[in-house]
């Protein structure tokens, strides 16, 4: 059994640091921040022997006060968890002041929004296994970004070039909370190197739920002032981070990419955004598919649907009013970025076809003037997001073999998405060699000298394009040996209709790929060509999802009944991958809005560490999707292509969210916090009844008028770009 003491490893972060001050020590060193918090490291021969040695160990617990909520940590007198860190806030900041962005408002509209705390959940939780056989490290680690991953571990343990080795094989699931590196993984590392043998550890699912980082975890206030037609004038935002026990890349969230987003599609004016983060007694949040950008979409659809209610105009027509159109692009936004492309109105009209909103809208007055037991609501959530920001370089190489087949390699580091197949599509494509004759590598740091790896949604537009460019560069040098060998030029050799490189026009003046390959061996120069292709920002895809949801007025139960999504990924490569990309992330964003949920009690404890208490869906409670897709291709790649890995799950939460308040408007019901339970509808419902619906407002925490402002006097403010 080893400690914190007997290995002493430094306390690091994940993956990115919010505050260094809340890095996380891999054992807690003196004290336990949060359950799950790992205190010792037992080591055996055998499973069944590591079980029964870590029963035997005894841990003298001395109970402290807890924090469990963000608004609980930063109230006065609450337990300080950092003693560097006062008030509990990590970091914080205030926009530059603007009088009143609300200035000139008919109707202000005001709501307090949570986005819940989530486990992310994947098929295959955390996996490691180190061999420090051979005078170096080969670690074989489930992760998204291998060679992240090494940089990481190298920096930790003072590792030079070639030290360590790291290999990914197939993974059962990131979402994004499989990026970095976490405290179990330079564990091992230290015990491996400790005991000069190797070393294994898998997480239990049970294990996961607690020590996996959590997603989400935001609460905002919003306050969004219109004129009577429905144009929106200006807004404020206060939102509240939870960055868990420790300080790193999930607090981070509601200061970079949330913020990035938080003008959404939309014109308007004048914003302002405040943002504080604080460190509680939970697991440390991070990355969730997605990651800061659907919880942006989540508060802004539905300060949009409350609007529409508040100043009687359909929720769809509110936002045609106020879209930005395709002419304003690009378009640099108030809160920084700039959007590439974008026609969301179009997108927006293609999904309201396809629901047959109208037809929808008459069945749910005839439900309503039926006193139907079962009432319809139908949501809508509008979106723009932000694809491949922070990781714009990828590394890539196609090198033709002897036998004419071609070999793939890539900096990005797949698990389910379909790089091997898309990125050999783009290779087949350039030179007319079957799928079936590309040979595909990734995800091993020995073999691939360079990459980001997946996360972000910018595999295909960055690694792809690499590899697009890389093929034709192997194109281009194939033209140059073909040329010589059959005294041509080389602007008259092209790639025939049955995969040979030849004379246009001439099918017998033709070579294969293999005998290429052995004019370009013989002369001393395989034919292969590296390329890293670097893209000059960010892409913005962008999309419209209307939810359909039936809610039974006696039991509060919601069942959702039809899906539709339009999403723009600008140029589809491969429509069945992107279909597949859609229908997963609107099943994760689907569960959000109504069940899933991490939850604490008052001190700290988790109470939904399994999947009989944790409510993941099935697909038995999941209609069947619709999908389709607009295409606005990028200027900034070569493929014209944006991310989708992420794009369903930020459609679809506030879809089915407005949706389920919709259903219940009829009754007064102005918001439900999500997840939209049994139990909170039918509160909800008989509450409305009552006459005693709870306020949607509440006032914002104290801290936000003592946040630095950007740019201003005072402390320096954290800011976050990501």
């Amino acid at each position: 059994m080893y400690t914190a003491e007997d290995l002493g490893i430094r306390p690091h972060h994940a993956f990115m640091p919010l505050n260094d001050a809340c890095a996380r020590p891999p054992l807690a060193d003196g004290r336990v921040r949060f359950v799950g918090d790992a205190v010792a490291v037992v080591v055996a021969e055998t499973k069944a022997q590591a079980v029964d040695a870590a029963e035997a160990v005894v841990v003298d617990y001395d109970p402290l006060p807890a924090a469990v909520t963000a608004e609980e940590a930063l109230a006065e007198g609450a337990p300080q968890l950092f003693d560097a860190v006062p008030a509990n806030l990590a970091a914080g900041f205030r926009d530059p002041e603007d009088p009143d962005p609300l200035e000139g408002a008919d109707v202000v509209v005001r709501a307090r929004i949570v986005n819940q705390r989530i486990a992310v959940v994947p098929m295959e939780g955390n996996a490691v296994a180190v061999d420090p056989g051979g005078g170096r490290l080969t670690t074989r680690v489930s992760t998204q970004m291998p060679h992240g991953f090494q940089r990481l571990a190298n920096e930790l343990f003072g590792l030079g070039e070639g030290e360590l080795r790291v290999i990914t094989p197939d993974v059962g699931g990131g979402f994004g909370a499989k990026a970095g590196i976490q405290p179990e993984h330079t564990v091992a590392i230290a015990v491996a190197r400790k005991l000069g043998r190797p070393v294994k550890w898998v997480e239990t699912r049970s294990e996961n739920m607690v020590g996996m980082p959590h997603g989400r975890g935001q609460v905002a206030w919003l306050e969004a002032g219109f004129k009577r037609d429905g144009t929106i004038v200006g807004m404020h935002w206060r939102v509240l981070g939870d960055s868990g026990a420790y300080a790193g890349f999930g607090g981070a969230l509601a200061m970079g990419p949330t913020r990035m987003m938080a003008q959404g599609v939309y014109r308007i004016p004048r914003i302002t955004y405040d943002v504080a983060v604080a460190v509680t007694n939970t697991t440390p949040m991070g990355a969730f598919r997605g990651a800061g950008r659907p919880e942006a979409a989540a508060h802004l659809e539905r300060i949009m649907d409350m609007a529409a209610d508040e100043l009687g105009i359909d929720p769809v027509e509110l936002r045609r009013r106020n879209l930005l159109g395709p002419d304003q692009f690009p378009f640099r936004t108030l809160m920084g970025p700039t959007y590439d492309v974008g026609d969301y109105r179009r997108a927006l009209d293609e999904a309201v076809r396809m629901a047959g909103y109208d037809e929808l809208r008459r069945e749910q007055q005839e439900r309503r003037e039926r006193g139907d037991r079962c009432q319809l609501g139908i949501g809508i959530g509008t979106y723009v997001e932000v694809t491949a920001g922070g990781m714009s370089t990828e590394y890539a190489a196609v090198e033709i073999d002897d036998d004419g087949s071609a070999t793939v390699k890539v900096g990005t580091s797949g698990h389910g998405q379909g790089h091997a197949t898309s990125f050999s599509m783009l290779v087949s494509d350039e030179l007319g060699i079957p799928l079936d004759r590309i040979r595909f590598v990734q995800s091993d740091t020995d073999m691939i000298p360079r990459g980001s790896g997946t996360g972000g949604s910018r595999s295909l537009q960055i690694g792809g394009s690499a590899v697009q460019q890389a093929a034709i560069g192997v194109l281009d040098r194939a033209r140059g040996l073909a040329a010589d060998r059959l005294e041509a030029s080389p602007d008259d050799i092209v790639v025939t209709d049955v995969g040979r490189v030849g004379v246009a026009g001439s099918p017998a003046s033709a070579l294969t790929w293999g005998e290429l390959a052995g004019l370009a061996r013989a002369a001393g120069d395989p034919l292969q060509v590296v390329f890293d292709f670097e893209q000059a920002g960010a892409t913005f895809p962008f999309g419209s999802h209307v939810a359909v949801v039936e809610v039974d007025m006696e039991t509060g139960l919601v069942r959702p009944v039809r899906h539709v999504a339009v999403d723009d990924c600008g140029r589809i490569l491969n429509p069945l991958i992107v279909t597949g990309q859609q229908h997963g992330g609107i099943a994760q964003g689907v569960a959000q809005a109504l069940w899933e949920q991490f939850v604490y009690d008052a001190d700290g404890n988790p109470l939904t560490t399994t999947l009989a208490d944790y409510a993941m869906p099935s697909a038995a409670e999941l209609p069947s999707f619709e999908s389709a897709n607009t295409e606005t291709p990028t200027p900034l790649n070569p493929l014209g292509a944006k991310g989708i890995g992420e794009s369903g799950t930020i459609g679809s939460t506030p879809a089915v969210h407005n949706a389920v308040v919709d259903a219940l408007s009829h009754l007064g019901v102005r918001h439900v916090d999500m997840p939209c339970t049994p139990e909170r509808v039918w509160r909800a419902i008989r509450d409305a009844a009552a006459r005693t619906l709870p306020p949607v407002w509440s006032e914002p925490p104290p801290v936000f008028a003592s946040l630095p402002r950007r740019g201003g006097g005072g402390p320096p403010a954290a800011e976050v770009d990501i």
